[in-house]
């Protein structure tokens, strides 16, 4: 399945397609952004006409049977991915989902099965696996800067937000049966793709989730162990009911270790007998751009580039629930 330019389409113009994502489309080469849909169509039509987008729907199926729109990007709550997922599918066309990539492993295997039924690609925006500070980890790691690596661990919590306070009116974020499980899926999800793109598959999972604040009704603690096919070992801890913000992340080898933050901008620390070394790097004005970037590759060109898969999405989605 090549095209010589792909025409897409956006299910759910919501926040995130504001500046992450939507406007990357129209940037980037062979690509172009050709119609969106919102259930509520003056908030479709709206963001069209701000962004120069031809056409506009609220209704998810109008736009994915739309015959100029060749792949379609998946930008709703988790709830509704593996919905959607088939539709486009079964549609026979290409398929970009947000992160999380399902509610729970079960649904992202079902949406796995369908593409593959379909030979259609099945896209995951797990954007970090191509923003260029990661790729220097991983780079890194390769060259062996910190020779074998042993463990790493993650080091994630925050104060409680003024918006999931409101128990009246609760972001979908905190609504388990939406979201999938809470921030913990909306946020360490990212962390924990990150950890198999840089290391690889994790095998064997143990873990403990709690709600300890009683601020929603989802958990807001999680501590998790872990064991990576390459026999690395993990251990991470978020908390999302704490006094500050912290968010450090440490790989830890028989030579030196990396430090480095999920969502942060902070520079990259190498530590080694020799001294340290720090690499900065500045955010792309839309972050989703260098993935979206390799999904456009993937789509027009004969070799795969796209390291953000159903597959790959599908493990942190394990890892998560193995955790919970």
């Amino acid at each position: 399945m090549k095209f010589e330019k792909v025409r897409w389409g956006i299910i759910g113009c919501g926040d995130v397609t504001e500046v992450k994502s939507g406007p990357a489309f129209q940037k980037i080469k062979n690509s172009e952004l050709v119609a969106v849909m919102r259930r509520t169509g003056e908030l479709a039509k709206d963001y069209a006409e701000r962004h120069n987008v031809p056409k506009w729907y609220d209704d998810a199926e109008a736009l994915i049977n739309d015959p100029d729109v060749d792949a379609v990007y998946i930008a709703t709550p988790p709830s509704s991915h593996k919905e959607y997922t088939i539709k486009v599918a079964k549609a026979g066309k290409p398929v970009y989902v947000e992160k999380p990539m399902a509610l729970n492993f079960s649904e992202c295997n079902e949406m796995i099965a369908v593409c593959k039924e379909a030979g259609v690609p099945l896209y995951v925006s797990y954007y970090r696996r191509a923003l260029p500070r990661f790729v220097k980890i991983k780079e890194l790691l390769e060259n062996k800067a910190i020779g074998d690596v042993r463990f790493v661990s993650t080091t994630q919590y925050q104060k409680a937000s003024e918006d999931v306070l409101d128990s009246q009116n609760s972001p979908w974020r905190v609504q388990p049966e939406i979201s999938g499980g809470g921030l913990f899926f909306d946020l360490a999800s990212h962390t924990l793709d990150l950890l198999d793109f840089l290391l690889g598959p994790i095998k064997d999972v143990q873990g403990f989730a709690s709600n300890q604040a009683g601020n929603y009704r989802a958990e807001d603690i999680y501590t998790g162990t872990y064991r990576f096919e390459s026999g690395i070992h993990g251990i991470g801890i978020w908390c999302f009911s704490a006094f500050e913000d912290v968010d450090v992340n440490e790989l830890v080898g028989s030579k030196g270790k990396i430090t480095f933050s999920t969502f942060g901008n902070e520079p990259i620390v190498l530590t080694t007998a020799s001294g340290t070394e720090q690499w900065s790097f500045e955010m792309p004005q839309h972050v989703h751009q260098p993935l979206i970037e390799t999904i456009v590759a993937d789509l027009t060109e004969d070799s795969g580039q796209c390291l953000s898969t159903g597959v790959t999405g599908a493990r942190t989605n394990w890892v998560m629930g193995e955790i919970r």
